[in-house]
């Protein structure tokens, strides 16, 4: 069977959450529910590094702003681990290059990535935190189902992956302008923390405003 299925769908998921991706798989090779999951994922150090990246990230990807800023810092890790991952599946299948696996698994998971970070700063626009929890939450319960679904039924996860990433690409392309209304606004508070507040007027209040109107 090709494995390109679960590279694609796992190039998805590593795009949302790596963290739960490489957690996931190494644990159900470890239980011995699939045999698709290449045995260095397996490894107990590389589940336990997993594990408490993700719980740091369950906790990160909640709070408004402090998402956007991990989803920052994952801008290069989410792709390299997408790769990372989709080549491994690939050399344990056989049926795929390493290289193509990692190309398809790591473009994947940029595109991904994007859409969520691109969702994560519309999401910051909205003055309630309730919101992030929800997204969150939503994200990872639909990496656990997917990659799950997909070790069973490659196919159709690839399906869903794929018309979820169409859906969140246009997503992103509606929401642009309030997008750009928090980037702004982004922007203008690092401006005034670094002038340290904006400036009064001249003339405005005090003393000399008072001198001068004599």
């Amino acid at each position: 069977m090709s494995v390109l299925p679960l590279v694609f769908t796992s190039g998805w998921a590593s795009g949302i959450n790596a963290y739960a991706v490489v957690l996931l798989l190494g644990l159900m090779g470890r239980a011995g529910i699939t045999d698709e999951v290449p045995l260095s994922l397996q490894r107990t150090d590389v589940l336990v590094i997993a594990a408490a990246l993700f719980l740091c990230e369950a906790v990160a990807d909640k709070i408004p702003y402090v998402d956007s800023a991990w989803d920052a810092v994952h801008t290069l890790i989410r792709p390299v681990a997408g790769g990372v991952v989709a080549a491994l599946l690939a050399g344990q299948n056989g049926s795929l290059s390493d290289l193509a696996a990692g190309v398809i698994g790591g473009s994947t998971a940029l595109a991904s990535h994007l859409v969520k970070a691109g969702t994560r700063l519309a999401v910051n626009t909205s003055p309630e935190p309730a919101s992030n929890i929800v997204v969150s939450l939503a994200e990872d319960l639909g990496v656990a189902a997917i990659i799950t679904f997909a070790l069973f039924h490659p196919v159709a996860a690839a399906i869903i992956a794929g018309v979820l990433l169409v859906l969140g690409i246009t997503v992103v392309l509606l929401l642009l302008s309030r997008i750009r209304r928090a980037l702004r606004r982004r922007k203008e508070r690092r401006e005034r923390r670094r002038t340290g507040g904006d400036p009064a007027p001249p003339g405005a209040g005090g003393y000399g405003g008072a001198h001068r109107g004599r």
